[in-house]
């Protein structure tokens, strides 16, 4: 395949030595050494200060978000905080979060401990729906000023541009995959109109909670405005059966403090391709970081794109069936 992607930025001058020194520069002293979290978009590691608490460093991806885009992420979460929903807020050094070091941008969170969130606890799902409903409340106070709004052009048309340019893809996967891509954008152009847009999470999916006594939430690095179903419709795995048994039990305490409109319930599949198709073009866009090559080998092979030129044709039938309804008149 012929590759004519430019150069982008990547951590391998982000050295463990680089790590430390940076926290030490702004008062935390790691006792431990660094144990590497699991994240390919920034750089995320956990150590234990000589105070004795454990902390986590987060390395932000040069060139991804500016500094006020991160700063309004980080008062989000602060809000939050304060509304005491729970979220994991970074720590501030002399009133500052997002801290500068050599270049890089980076943020200090306390180390919170919890078990994955189980999609089939009904409880955990109650008290999720309860918090969830909580964020919302807070999120449409007001807009994000600097953040970036979900939207049909960056999740699908920016993103089929840049994959067809990537130089990654075999002529003839990219004449298919231009086909069934532009079938997808006419549909999601149809199909997602939101009536509202909040502050959200962004990437309200079970990696993205834990449960300690409670669920919380972390990773706020994607929060944008988006219609509240962007952070409801990735809990809702299974059949149309299973996922209107937890959308009853979600919606069940979300409603005791935000309203719910259900037209929204008509914007899932539309979510659902936008962020398969922005997937494709986040691995794209991320290949020439070292790192992705060795952990997505998979991802510049034919066999690959034809795997998925299925699954994306499978996707336009799919939003051209009736939305899921929880009611019969939901909307």
């Amino acid at each position: 395949m012929r590759s004519t992607m430019a150069a982008a930025f990547d951590f391998s001058e982000l050295s463990p030595d680089l790590i430390l020194d940076a926290c030490q520069h702004y008062g935390f002293y790691a006792e431990s050494g660094l144990l590497a979290l699991n994240s390919y978009e920034n750089r995320v590691y956990q150590f234990k200060a000589d105070d004795g608490e454990r902390y986590v460093v987060k390395f932000y991806r040069p060139q991804r978000w500016s500094a006020a885009q991160i700063q309004e992420e980080h008062q989000f979460a602060f809000e939050l905080q304060a509304a005491e929903i729970p979220v994991v807020a970074p720590l501030k050094v002399a009133g500052e979060s997002l801290l500068p070091y050599l270049g890089y941008q980076f943020a200090i969170f306390p180390s919170r401990g919890g078990r994955a969130l189980e999609a089939d606890d009904d409880e955990q799902l109650c008290q999720l729906g309860r918090f969830l409903g909580q964020l919302h409340q807070l999120g449409s106070a007001r807009p994000f000023t600097a953040r970036p709004t979900l939207s049909v052009q960056e999740f699908i048309i920016d993103s089929q541009q840049f994959l067809v340019s990537s130089g990654l893809l075999s002529q003839h996967i990219e004449q298919q995959l231009n086909t069934v891509l532009e079938q997808l954008t006419q549909l999601c152009l149809q199909q997602f109109r939101p009536k509202q847009l909040i502050r959200t999470h962004g990437d309200c999916h079970l990696g993205n909670l834990f449960f300690n006594q409670q669920p919380f939430f972390v990773d706020l690095d994607d929060c944008r405005q988006a219609p509240a179903m962007q952070d409801v419709w990735m809990l809702l795995g299974g059949d149309a059966t299973e996922q209107r048994y937890k959308l009853e039990l979600l919606l069940e305490e979300y409603q005791q403090f935000c309203d719910f409109d259900f037209s929204q319930l008509q914007l899932i599949e539309s979510l659902r391709s936008m962020r398969m198709v922005h997937y494709m073009a986040w691995l794209a866009r991320r290949w020439s970081d070292p790192a992705f090559p060795l952990h997505f080998p998979w991802f510049n092979t034919d066999a690959y794109w034809q795997q998925q030129l299925v699954v994306l044709q499978d996707q336009c039938l799919r939003m051209q069936q009736p939305p899921l309804r929880l009611h019969p008149y939901d909307y």
